[in-house]
C-alpha cells in the first residue's frame, strides 16, 4: 500500500488532474474465515484454468449452445446466487466446512458450485458497522491474491460443469460503510463523497480503476453502484451509499460508474430498484415502504436506473420494497409489475434481474422454494443467497413439474445470465499487480480531493493555525491515526494534546460523539451531524478512506481548497461555504 507522503502528494497535484479531466473544472450540470492446515477439509483441486470465450464469439450463441447441453436440474442451479464459508475453493477449516455442510451438505465451496451446478457465487464479508451485515454471517475475503486464489478455484469448478460455462462471481464493492475486500485494494470514496465531487470525467475514472481491480481478483460483476436517490436523513441503511440527493445529478454520476466498471472489465450492478432511497425503513429488518405517487416514483427514484440502464448495466438488483404506487402490500422482488412491466417495459432493460439477498425477512415471508419461483415469475432472473439452497432449486424444479412455472420462464433467464457471462469472460483479466496501482491511486486521489466540502470556515488559507490535536468519537482511531500522519507529512504540527482540536465523527455517530470545544468537526459519513457542532470550521469527507484523510489534510494545511459541494441539504447549514 501505497504511504502517505505519496498519497499526499497525489493530493497535491490534483488541480492539474482536475484540470485535465474536465476543461472547465467546474461540477456536472444535471442530466436528465482463514484457512486452518491444522484440521483442514480438503478435495482434488479441478484444472485451474479459467474459462474464457473467445473475443469473436457471440456470447448470445455460446449461451443457446450451452443450454442445449443442460438438463432441468442444470438450469435451476443457473438461476442460484449463494454465499460459501471459507477463503479457498477446495480447501476449509472445520468451522468452514461445517458452515458449508448447513447451507448446502458439502464441506467446500467448488463443492457446492459441483452439486447445485450453480451459476454464481456471493463474496461476502461481515463487518459491525456495515447496514448489510446481518446478511453476511460469512467471510471469505481477505486481501486481493487470497480472492483471486478463491475465484481462480471456482472458476475451474464450473469449467466441469455441463455447457461448461464460466461462474458469475458477484460482490458489493461500493466503497464507505459497503465495501467487502477492502485490504491491498485502492478505495474509492463513498458514492455520496463522489457526488460531492459532481464531476463525471473523475468517476469514471475512479470506478475504472475499480472494474480492473475487481476484474484482476476474478470478481465478474460489482454489485454497485447504488442509484437510489436519498430521501429522508433518517434513512440510514442507503445514507452515503447513494450519491445525493438530486436524481437527475444522481443519474450522471451513475451512468459514469457504470461506464468506468465496464471499461475496468466487470459488469456493473445497479441497485435498489426501483428505488430505497425515500424511506427510513430497512429491508435487512422488514418491508419498508415507499409511499410516494407514480409521478413522484418517475420524477425522483427513476432516472438514475433509466441512466444506468442506457450505459450499458449489465444488472439491476431489485429492493424488497413496498412501493405503494405500483403494487401495494407487493415487495418488489416479487412484483411482475416492477421487475417485468417497469424493468423492462419502461426502462428497456435487457440485462440480467437480480433479487436482494433472498434471506432477508421479506423474501423469507415464503418458503425457500416457494419464494424462488415467485420471483422468478416476477421477472427476476437470478437469486441471490437463498436460506435453504437445495430447496430453493428443488422448489424451481417442482414448479416445472406443475407448470407453475414455465420453463420458456426459466430459459430466458439463464439466457441471459449465460450470455452475460460469456460477455464478461471475453474480457481480459488484468495481472494482480495492477490492484493498488500508483495509477490507481492517482485517478482515485483527484476524485477524493474534489469531493472535500467546507460547510463553514474559511475558504482560503490553513482552516487553522498552530499546532493541533486530533481526535474522534469511539470506534475511530484508524481514521484518527491516518489523519495525524497526513497532517504531518503536509507540514501540520501535530501534539497529542493543547493544540487546536480536530474532531472526526462518522457512521452511526449522534450528537453525543461531538466535541463542543472542537476547532474543526470533520464529518465521515453522511454530513447531517455536522448541524448540531459547535465548531466554526465544519469540513464534510463523506469518507474515511486514507485516501480521503489525505485530501482533507492538505486542505487543512491550505495547500489545496475544498471544491466539494454537499448533494444533500444539511439543516442550517448551506452545500459549500466556497461558491
Amino acid at each position: 500500500m501505497a504511504d502517505v507522503k505519496t498519497i499526499l502528494r497525489f493530493a497535491l497535484v490534483v488541480p492539474l488532474l482536475l484540470a485535465s479531466a474536465s476543461c472547465s473544472g467546474k461540477k456536472d450540470e444535471p442530466a436528465t474465515v482463514p484457512t486452518g492446515a491444522a484440521d483442514a477439509v480438503s478435495v482434488p483441486a479441478a484444472p485451474a484454468s479459467v474459462p474464457s470465450a473467445s473475443a469473436s464469439a457471440d456470447p448470445a450463441a455460446l449461451a443457446t449452445t450451452a443450454i442445449a447441453a443442460m438438463s432441468d436440474s442444470d438450469l435451476a442451479g443457473q438461476v442460484l446466487m449463494p454465499y460459501a464459508y471459507g477463503s479457498e475453493a477446495t480447501i476449509v477449516d472445520k468451522s468452514s466446512a461445517a458452515g458449508n455442510q448447513g447451507l448446502a451438505g458439502v464441506d467446500t465451496p467448488a463443492q457446492m458450485v459441483a452439486k447445485f451446478h450453480l451459476g454464481g457465487l456471493i463474496l461476502v464479508s461481515f463487518a459491525p458497522q456495515d447496514p448489510t451485515g446481518s446478511t453476511n454471517p460469512a467471510t471469505n475475503v481477505e486481501n486481493p491474491q487470497q480472492v483471486r486464489r478463491l475465484t481462480d478455484g471456482l472458476q475451474a469448478a464450473a469449467k466441469q460443469l455441463p455447457g461448461g460455462a464460466p461462474l458469475m462471481i458477484g460482490t458489493d464493492q461500493e466503497y464507505g460503510v459497503v465495501t467487502r475486500v477492502t485490504d491491498g485494494v485502492t478505495m474509492l470514496p463513498s458514492a455520496m463523497g463522489v457526488g460531492a465531487a459532481g464531476q463525471s470525467p473523475l468517476t469514471e475514472d475512479a470506478w475504472r480503476a475499480a472494474g480492473e481491480e475487481l476484474a484482476a481478483m476474478g470478481i465478474t460483476v460489482d454489485f454497485a453502484p447504488v442509484a437510489d436517490t436519498l430521501g429522508p436523513p433518517a434513512n440510514t441503511v442507503i445514507g452515503s451509499r447513494s450519491f445525493g440527493g438530486d436524481p437527475a445529478a444522481n443519474g450522471g454520476q451513475v451512468a459514469a460508474a457504470v461506464r468506468g466498471l465496464r471499461a475496468g472489465g466487470v459488469a456493473a450492478g445497479v441497485k435498489h430498484f426501483p428505488g430505497h432511497g425515500h424511506t427510513s425503513g430497512d429491508s435487512h429488518a422488514g418491508l419498508p415502504v415507499i409511499t410516494q405517487t407514480a409521478a413522484q416514483l418517475a420524477a425522483q427514484d427513476l432516472p438514475p436506473f433509466r441512466a444506468g440502464v442506457a450505459a450499458g448495466a449489465g444488472v439491476v438488483m431489485s429492493g424488497h420494497l413496498d412501493v405503494q404506487a405500483v403494487d401495494k402490500g407487493v415487495p418488489a422482488t416479487f412484483s411482475h409489475k416492477i421487475m417485468t412491466d417497469l424493468l423492462r417495459g419502461s426502462l428497456k432493460f435487457t440485462g440480467v434481474a437480480i433479487s436482494d439477498a433472498m434471506n432477508m425477512p421479506p423474501a423469507m415471508t415464503w418458503p425457500a422454494g416457494d419464494a424462488a419461483v415467485r420471483a422468478l415469475n416476477a421477472g427476476n432472473d437470478m437469486l441471490l443467497m437463498p436460506p435453504d439452497i437445495a430447496a430453493a432449486r428443488d422448489g424451481i424444479l417442482a414448479g416445472l413439474k406443475s407448470g407453475s412455472l414455465k420453463r420458456e420462464r426459466l430459459v430466458e433467464a439463464v439466457t441471459r445470465i449465460l450470455t452475460l457471462k460469456f460477455r464478461t469472460a471475453q474480457n481480459r483479466q488484468p495481472d494482480l499487480g495492477t490492484v493498488n496501482s500508483v495509477a490507481h491511486q492517482q485517478s482515485v486521489a483527484a476524485l477524493d480531493a474534489a469531493s472535500i466540502t467546507l460547510l463553514q470556515g474559511p475558504c482560503t488559507g490553513p482552516l487553522v493555525s498552530g499546532p493541533v490535536t486530533v481526535t474522534a468519537a469511539d470506534g475511530r482511531e484508524t481514521a484518527r491515526v491516518t489523519l495525524v500522519k497526513a497532517l504531518q507529512a503536509a507540514g501540520v504540527t501535530v501534539q497529542a494534546a493543547g493544540g487546536k482540536v480536530i474532531h472526526l465523527v462518522g457512521y452511526g455517530d449522534q450528537s453525543i460523539d461531538l466535541d463542543p470545544a472542537a476547532a474543526v468537526t470533520v464529518g465521515m459519513d453522511t454530513p447531517y451531524l455536522l448541524a448540531a457542532a459547535k465548531s466554526p470550521v465544519l469540513v464534510a469527507t463523506y469518507s474515511s478512506s486514507q485516501l480521503s484523510l489525505a485530501a482533507l489534510a492538505s486542505v487543512i494545511a491550505g495547500k489545496t481548497k475544498a471544491p466539494g459541494r454537499s448533494p444533500v441539504a444539511v439543516a442550517g447549514l448551506p452545500r459549500t461555504a466556497c461558491p
